[in-house]
Formats: structure tokens, C-alpha cells, sequence
């Protein structure tokens, strides 16, 4: 098992890890999910210390790694780690580059590492390529070897660091199957990855990173298919997000105008779907601010690349005010005939009550 308890970890001009407190049981294939400088590979060099914590303590099994005392050789020889680069050396043949470490390491005579290597080379489909150097190799053979080697240690877990990320896309997949076969083994692994499917096939317990820490700890099913909280929902489903404040009856109109044209153009959003988005920005406006006192509203755009479907949501103070019921205003009918749903809701104990849900009508021409 591996215990963290308030790991930190700062640099000069940024904080990686914030507060980080988790158990990590024996057996847990663990994917690392969330955006990119939210502390995920630092996470994994901070649990076999290639990066020194700031602050905090690691345990694994009952040996504390941030000890100063700590024999952490020893310790990563119990610990694989496979990088995005695959690290072998140019001038070793690939049985060679695999036999090091157990011979070195372990203790093991060159006929029983050789043996263990090329059992091990055929697990990842390469035994032929014994022979062969790493720069005769593929990028995705070279990431096999590199896993081989790991393997070689036996290690009790392996920390993968975005195994995949520096290959051809054409290659991703036979690493992934490689890891596949190696999660039903029953070793404990942390895998950071940015292949989302890849993440929710291959564990059993999904970290999602934001802000310094793990956001959100789950089960694939939860993370993916029913996010707890609203970060981890926006990245999973892969939604672009435009907020707006609007406190005054005079706010700069085409100010907002200009960033909603902005963000669409940023996020490659065709231009009809730009369109309908601003135009129901602007109609809902002119329906609200008349009608609330006091005037404060946020509107929220949510764009979902998975889908090219625009949401927008305008929670707003005030009294209870259900635009969805005004069926005879002409601004309620445009609103509704760019609208493919449109939905209130009120709950009293927010500062803002009122929500006004508008999903908008696809601009995808269907046969």
C-alpha cells in the first residue's frame, strides 16, 4: 500500500502539489487524468522521489520515502517507472538493456537474466528484436522494450508517466495493449495518461487532478459517466466554458458581444452555431434585465467539442422569475425558435435562486 499524507511540492514561481493526502491499496490500477501543469507526473516522481517533496510524508508498505534515512535505491527496486521517453541505452542491444538491472541490481546470474528478459520479450511481442539497438526500433517497440525492462525488476508497482505521448498515433495502440495485459496481473499501477477511453478500459480507480491536488477520486463509471463535481464533469466531456457577469443596466453590450465571437473563434466553432450563440446571449439579456431587481446575472456558455453542442445557463437574483412561462412575448419566440431545449429551475438557499437552462439547436444539416 502507499500512503501520502499532505505532500507538497513548489517550485520558484509555482506550487505543483498543494495538499495531497491518499491511500493507494495493493492491486489498484490507478489512471491520472486532468489537464495539463495540474501535478500529475510530479505526483508519481514525488512517490519514488525523483522529485524531493516540499512538504508531506510517503509511505510504501511500512518504509517511509521522504525519510532523509530512507535507502530509496532499495526502495525503487520494488517501484518501476516507465517515462514518456524510453531511456535505453543506444550503445546495449535490447536483451542486453533488459538483463542490466536484475544482474546488476538483483543479484542474478547472466543466464537466468537472459532467460527472464526473453520470456519477457515475448509477453510484449518482440522477441525477435533481441538483437537489435534502440535506434533500430520503432517508437512503439522502444516503449515496449522500455516496459520489458521494468518488468524485469518484478517490481510490486510501476508508475507509468504519459507512456504513450511521444509516439505516432500509429503506435499508441500497441503500448496500450501491452499495459492492458499488464493491469490483469494483479500489480499496483498509476498510469497518467491524457487517452481518456484508454484511462476508463484499463483501472479501477480514476484520479482526476486540478488545482493542486486530486479534484476528484472514483470508480471509471463515476468519473466518466457521472462526474461528482462541475471540473471534473468540464473535462471529461471535454467542454469549453465562457463566463459572464453582467451587474449593471448599462453593461458594455458589445463589449460581450466581442468576447463570445472571441471565445467561438478560439475554440473553432463554426460560425452558425457562433451565431445562435451570441443571439441567444443577447435576446435572454433583453428579456432579464427589465425585470430584475437587483440586476445580477452569470451566464455560463458550455461548448462540448465530443458533441458541437452549445449550452448556455443564466443564473440570476431575485424574485422567482420563469421565462420558459412568457409565451407571448416576441423575444420568448425568437429565444425558442433557436432553442432545442429550455429549462427553469429555483433553488432558494443560492445566492443566485434563479437558473434558466437554454440548450441550442444543432446547425448540423441532417438528411
Amino acid at each position: 500500500m502507499i500512503r501520502i499524507e499532505h505532500l507538497r511540492k513548489q517550485y520558484a514561481n509555482d506550487t505543483q502539489l498543494k495538499d495531497v493526502s491518499v491511500e493507494i491499496h495493493d492491486g489498484d490500477v490507478i489512471a491520472v487524468i486532468g489537464p495539463s501543469g495540474t501535478g500529475k507526473s510530479t505526483l508519481l516522481r514525488c512517490i519514488n522521489r525523483l522529485e524531493k517533496p516540499t512538504a508531506g510524508r510517503i509511505w510504501v508498505d511500512d518504509i517511509e520515502v521522504t525519510d532523509p534515512d530512507c535507502d530509496i535505491n532499495k526502495v525503487r527496486q520494488r517501484m518501476g517507472m516507465v517515462f514518456q521517453s524510453f531511456n535505453l541505452f543506444g550503445h546495449k542491444t535490447v536483451i542486453e538493456n533488459i538483463m542490466m538491472a536484475p544482474m546488476d541490481l538483483l543479484g542474478k546470474s547472466k543466464q537466468e537474466a537472459y532467460d527472464t528478459g526473453m520470456h519477457l520479450l515475448r509477453t510484449v511481442g518482440l522477441a525477435e528484436k533481441a538483437l537489435n539497438y534502440p535506434d533500430e526500433l520503432s517508437g512503439g517497440q522502444k516503449q515496449r522494450i522500455a516496459i520489458a525492462r521494468t518488468l524485469a525488476m518484478n517490481p510490486e508497482v510501476i508508475l507509468l508517466d504519459e507512456p504513450t505521448s511521444a509516439l505516432d498515433p500509429t503506435m499508441v495502440g500497441e503500448v496500450q495493449a501491452v499495459i492492458r495485459d499488464l493491469a490483469k496481473t494483479g500489480k499496483t499501477m498509476m498510469i497518467v495518461t491524457h487517452e481518456m477511453n484508454f484511462a476508463k478500459a484499463i483501472s479501477n480507480r480514476v484520479f482526476y487532478m486540478d488545482g493542486g491536488g486530486i479534484y476528484e477520486d472514483g470508480s471509471p463509471e463515476q468519473i466518466f459517466d457521472q462526474p461528482k463535481r462541475e471540473n471534473t464533469r468540464r473535462f471529461v466531456h471535454r467542454l469549453k466554458v465562457l463566463e459572464l457577469i453582467i451587474e449593471s443596466r448599462d453593461y458594455d453590450f458589445l463589449g460581450m458581444a466581442g468576447k463570445i465571437e472571441a471565445w467561438c473563434g478560439k475554440n473553432q466553432i463554426e460560425s452558425k452555431l457562433t451565431n445562435r450563440i451570441r443571439l441567444v446571449f443577447e435576446e435572454t439579456m433583453q428579456l432579464l434585465i427589465p425585470l430584475l431587481t437587483p440586476l445580477h446575472v452569470q451566464a455560463v456558455c458550455e461548448y462540448s467539442e465530443q458533441t458541437s453542442v452549445a449550452e448556455w445557463t443564466f443564473r440570476y437574483a431575485g424574485a422567482k422569475l420563469d421565462l420558459t412561462q412568457s409565451a407571448d412575448d416576441l423575444g420568448i419566440t425568437v429565444l425558442k425558435s433557436m432553442a432545442e431545449h429550455m429549462e427553469y429551475d429555483r433553488k432558494e438557499t443560492e445566492t443566485l435562486p434563479n437558473s434558466l437552462y437554454i440548450k441550442i439547436k444543432s446547425t448540423v444539416q441532417t438528411k
